[in-house]
């Protein structure tokens, strides 16, 4: 990650010469018209995403976010390249938390998907961040299975990824995905081997949940399409208990985000005092 900062400003000026606000997905995320993900956001061969401290940024708080690329979960990155995405970053910021560092996942089927983990890097600056998210390939994809591998981000998290928070202050990073359907439960050795070029074990969900925990605060979002309750609603609520954000409205999750991160390092007694974020004024906080 680079020692660059989130300007609100800036960021509303490029998005608007680049048409966020009213180009199709598939204009801006360029990978769906070529067919591929992105190089630089393939796992294979990644020894570790670090998340580093800075003279910009002292005190950095690791951000994981797994974002679920398949069918109809594909709009999200879409909405958060629009307006979701400065919501968030300035949401967290104006909360008192100055130094965010944020890593986008993108996440698929291992078991059925050409691309089931994509991977960018942790980073702090606007422009960084939109060319992370923008780069990702909406595969669209995921099948008629039990479920999304979103054990792959427990397993990228614990395992390829390196933080100054933990190893400094002994601090945990969060790590958020958001889908609307139940995790797989099991990722072969065959599977990790095919994904990250190396691997030798298998891992059960509960065993991934578990390593990813020693790092960071592992939490879901799940995304419902009615008040009733579904089994993917079920099944991670019995895993995660509290750390279950079940939502109706896909707009709602940077506002959840935010939220967490802030009243975490509230609770945590961290005195991170806060930093000024020119054009806050500019967006409308959710």
């Amino acid at each position: 990650m680079g020692g660059t900062r989130y300007d609100l400003g800036a960021r509303s000026s490029r998005a608007k010469d680049a048409g966020y606000g009213f180009k199709s997905a598939s204009e801006i995320f360029v990978q769906n018209q070529i067919g591929l993900a992105h190089e630089s956001m393939n796992p294979n061969g990644v020894t570790f995403r670090e998340a580093r401290d800075s003279e910009v940024h002292p005190n950095t708080v690791p951000i994981i976010l797994g974002l679920d690329v398949t069918g109809s979960m594909g709009h999200i990155p879409h909405e958060l390249i629009k307006e979701g995405l400065p919501k968030l970053m300035g949401g967290i910021i104006q909360g008192g938390v100055p130094d965010p560092a944020l890593l986008f996942l993108g996440i698929g089927d291992h078991e059925c998907d050409r691309f089931p983990l994509q991977a960018g890097q942790f980073e702090s600056g606007d422009e960084e961040l939109d060319m992370w998210l923008t780069r990702t390939y909406i595969e669209g994809g995921g099948g008629g299975n039990a479920g999304e591998s979103y054990l792959l981000a427990w397993y990228f998290a614990a395992f390829h990824t390196k933080t100054d928070a933990f190893e400094k202050r002994g601090q945990k990073g969060l790590l958020f995905t958001v889908g609307d359907e139940p995790g797989l439960k099991t990722l072969p050795a065959s599977a990790v081997k095919e994904i990250m070029g190396s691997g030798q074990h298998t891992f059960t969900h509960r065993e991934l949940l578990i390593e990813a925990q020693r790092y960071y605060e592992v939490y879901h979002i799940s995304v419902k399409y009615s008040d009733a309750p579904s089994q993917a609603d079920t099944e991670w609520k019995e895993l995660l208990g509290q750390n279950c954000i079940s939502i109706l409205d896909h707009k709602e999750i940077p506002n959840i985000i935010t939220k967490i991160i802030c009243d975490k390092h509230k609770d945590s007694g961290l005195s991170l005092g806060t930093t000024p974020l020119d054009g806050l004024d500019n967006i409308q906080m959710l």
